[in-house]
């Protein structure tokens, strides 16, 4: 398993070691104690999403406290454009966003630390995706931010999203109640 930094302080790209023969292939996804510094998570919920056309956008989304989550993403059919930006007050890296091409075919995965709004684009029809978190949904903790909030400035590849009415209506992130604070290394 390949453990890379990102830009964003925190974030990993992650690249299970993929095991193949004529038969197809294995690949461990998650495993505790080949995470390194990432082990401590204790995931509790796995959620999957799917998307049926390209040029859906999902996000940008959170969960505030006392019910953040940290989050560790893959796309197990189809293409998405991961987008995170990092909204903890304090961190060297805030308001800066990183977009990571995650396929059923790469295999890859994006960690995502609290702290930080998450969203996708799909880049092909028929799209699942699936993510680790480390807290239950809560949906009083639930939030959205504009997911082209000139404040970010995310480039999300697409001119004409289809979205849903609460990503349709989400606010700006000077409107919004997402506060983090970044707690350093």
């Amino acid at each position: 398993m390949k453990i890379t930094a990102t830009e964003l302080d925190g974030a990993f790209l992650i690249e299970p070691d993929v095991h193949g023969d004529a038969r197809g292939w294995f690949m461990e996804t998650y495993t505790q104690n080949k995470m390194g510094d990432l082990a401590g998570i204790n995931f509790v919920q796995d959620n999957q999403s799917y998307s049926s056309q390209k040029g859906i956008l999902r996000g940008l989304h959170c969960q505030t406290n006392p019910h953040c989550q940290t989050k560790l993403i893959r796309c197990t059919r189809g293409e998405i454009a991961d987008v995170i930006v990092d909204i903890r007050r304090g961190s060297p890296t805030y308001k800066k966003w990183i977009k990571v091409i995650l396929t059923a075919e790469n295999k890859k995965q994006l960690f995502i630390p609290k702290g930080f709004l998450h969203g996708f684009v799909t880049l092909t029809d028929d799209v699942e995706v699936q993510y680790k978190v480390d807290d239950y949904y809560s949906k009083e903790c639930d939030r959205s931010v504009k997911f082209n909030d000139a404040e970010f400035g995310v480039e999300w590849g697409v001119e004409n999203p289809i979205l849903s009415d609460k990503d349709k209506n989400a606010p700006l992130f000077a409107d919004s109640d997402c506060i983090f604070t970044y707690e350093g290394k």
